[in-house]
């Protein structure tokens, strides 16, 4: 394809994409197909010849539109916010467009250093201090990968460099809570500790959140078994509830203990542009690492994740590597992302961020959240004044956990596995009708369902729509 045949295809495409925005809300949110429908509707040998561009993009509308899930829909409550700002979406296409190679400075110094910038530019607008330094990882499972291999390395004296783990004379332990995301035990089995080393520690009945006497005491019995601290994950926002661990006091025992604290704020940091928010990660300046990510409630289009440290330097001691094919002048001058996470090669996915906080702006992004957060206690009010529906957790951001407990025959209220297969019944039906879409999830070993609100387009007429679903799917 030549420069020109691209401008002409170009132009079709983004009139493409701006009209299939604008009718999103006319689409099913959940996707329509049956597992293989995709698969079986393309040829099963590849092209022989090149196709006409018109060919592609008939069947973009006819076999991969229904095959979408519409994360953009108004009415998506599934999940976390998925949001993907068309600023952010120039971004990723001048991003895309360029072709840019980025192993070293010296190959795109201006990937290098644009994303130096956007990231201090979000450390200011979340209120962290200036001995913070970022780079930008395609999501927090790969941020948290880091923290607990940054973790491993610091308690275990760089070992990496010598025996590694087989070497240890004592295991090294992790210490987070079940609500925590799943990343965070794939995380820690692949950076080696093993699932056996993962401690779950004693969480609030009812807010979730971690008990600081409780990781105390694990500490203490673990060391007393000879057996090696080495990192806890805190939870800001945890996936299924939302629940917020106590930075503060989990950092103060942290940092006493010498333990690697990496704090997982992956949909939550979105809410720290808000000075009033910040509240819920006080005591963050005392962790030794940070993610969260913009391509979830702030609206940069995935994959755009956050990853703060305060020691650049054990962070560069434990992933760099210099190879001489990569040595230039610059050596020593320059930040070297190559040498700051796991991958060699890199996108220029500052250019996302870059277009998205340019274009756009912070005080709307802040003004979109707090429409939110206002519209997710409004939401959690609606609920709580309905028969027979509970609110099972804190409404700290914009995810409310919510369950509907019928009488059975006998007066009583429906629980147990019929309480299970009621819950998991009527929000099938929701979602299956493609008007609307939740998460089901499970809490105390019970199924519920997870509203979580934040999609760019949502409004409260759409959370008054929902209501009406919700009322409908539970009387049948």
């Amino acid at each position: 394809m030549t420069p020109e045949e691209f401008r002409k295809a170009g132009h079709e495409l983004i009139d493409w994409i701006a009209d299939y925005r604008t009718h999103i809300p006319e689409l099913p949110v959940k996707a329509q197909v049956a597992p293989g429908d995709v698969r079986n509707a393309l040829p099963k040998e590849p092209p022989t010849s090149a196709e006409a561009f018109s060919a592609v993009m008939s069947d973009l509308d006819k076999l991969v539109v229904p095959g979408v899930t519409q994360v953009q829909h108004p009415m998506h409550f599934g999940w976390f916010p998925s949001n993907a700002s068309l600023a952010s979406v120039l971004g990723d296409i001048a991003s895309s467009g360029m072709g840019t190679l980025g192993i070293s400075w010296e190959s795109c110094p201006a990937l290098t250093e644009v994303e130096q910038v956007v990231c201090d530019w979000l450390r200011q607008l979340t209120g962290l201090s200036e001995q913070w330094h970022g780079t930008i990882h395609d999501t927090a499972s790969t941020a948290c990968v880091t923290a607990m291999i940054l973790a491993r390395e610091r308690a275990s004296d760089l070992s990496k460099n010598h025996g590694g783990l087989p070497a240890l004379n004592a295991p090294l332990v992790i210490y987070s809570t079940k609500q925590a995301h799943s990343s965070i035990a794939k995380a820690v089995q692949l950076a080696g500790f093993g699932n056996d080393n993962l401690r779950y520690i004693e969480e609030d009945p009812y807010t979730r959140a971690m008990l600081p006497e409780a990781l105390a005491a694990a500490i203490a019995e673990d060391r007393a078994a000879g057996r090696t601290p080495a990192g806890i994950v805190c939870s800001v926002g945890a996936t299924g509830t939302t629940a917020m661990d106590p930075v503060d006091a989990i950092a103060d025992i942290a940092n006493a203990e010498n333990i690697w604290l990496h704090v997982d704020a992956a949909m939550a940091g979105s809410a720290m542009l808000l000075p009033e928010c910040r509240n819920l990660w006080q005591g963050v300046e005392k962790a030794d690492s940070v993610a969260w990510n913009p391509h979830k409630w702030m609206g940069t289009i995935l994959d755009t994740a956050l990853f703060y440290v305060r020691d650049v330097t054990h962070l560069e001691r434990v992933m760099s590597t210099n190879p001489s094919y990569l040595r230039s002048s610059a050596d020593g001058e320059v930040v070297q992302y190559r040498d700051w996470g796991i991958p060699l090669g890199r996108r220029f996915r500052a250019l996302k961020l870059w277009f998205h906080l340019r274009l756009d702006g912070p005080d709307a992004i802040r003004q979109r959240i707090r429409r939110d957060l206002d519209n997710a206690q409004w939401f959690k009010q609606q609920i709580e004044a309905l028969p027979h529906w509970e609110v099972l957790a804190p409404v700290d951001l914009q995810t409310i956990c919510i369950r509907h407990t019928p009488l059975s025959d006998d007066g009583s209220p429906l629980a147990g596995e019929a309480l299970d297969k009621h819950t998991r019944s009527w929000v099938d039906s929701i979602n299956r009708s493609g008007e609307a879409f939740m998460s089901p999830s499970i809490l105390d070993e019970r199924w519920m369902v997870r509203v979580s609100i934040g999609v760019e387009g949502t409004t409260r007429e759409h959370l008054e729509r929902l209501l009406v679903l919700l009322k409908q799917a539970t009387s049948e």
